[in-house]
């Protein structure tokens, strides 16, 4: 199993869009590089922690790449946009991918590369090394499974 953390907006519609995909293994909310240690959902609103609100992904690469991942975030996102995503305003519903496995950064890299000129924009995307990962409240956790007629900036 491989893990990549990925930042696209609010959490509860990334979270319950990767559910849905064969391959992905588990899920899980939480705040990624964080510059407070297990900060709150209010904190995190503040935008002084400087974290994102970002999905865990547990997948099995022998059903599914870290590029299949990917292309499947940049179908639900805006990658040129900076601090929203839909109607969320704020730096932490900016646009990130956070990986672990240094390994992993070539890959992430060569696909913004190949997919840039896609975009009129550039790609605002931040690619970066997970510094830390707090996870998000209980009530944050499988939010669209517990509510299914809660909000969600992505077409489900």
């Amino acid at each position: 199993m491989k893990e990549i953390y990925l930042a696209g907006g609010c959490f509860w519609g990334v979270e319950a869009y990767y559910k849905r995909i064969d391959g992905v293994v588990d899920t899980e909310v939480g705040y990624a590089n964080s510059r407070m240690e297990s900060p709150s959902y209010k904190e995190v609103c503040t935008g002084r922690t400087d974290a994102a609100e970002t999905v865990k992904i547990i997948y099995d690469e022998e059903k599914i790449t870290l590029e299949e991942i990917l292309k499947a975030l940049f179908k639900v996102i805006d990658p040129t946009l900076i601090n929203r995503q839909g109607p969320d305003i704020g730096s932490q519903y900016r646009s990130g991918i956070y990986y672990t496995d240094e390994g992993d950064r070539e890959t992430i890299e060569k696909f913004i590369e190949n997919v840039k000129g896609d975009y009129k924009m550039p790609i605002a995307t931040e690619v970066m090394k997970l510094e830390n990962f707090y996870e998000a409240e209980e009530y944050h956790q499988d939010y669209l499974d517990k509510n299914p007629d809660g909000y969600c900036h992505i077409k489900l």
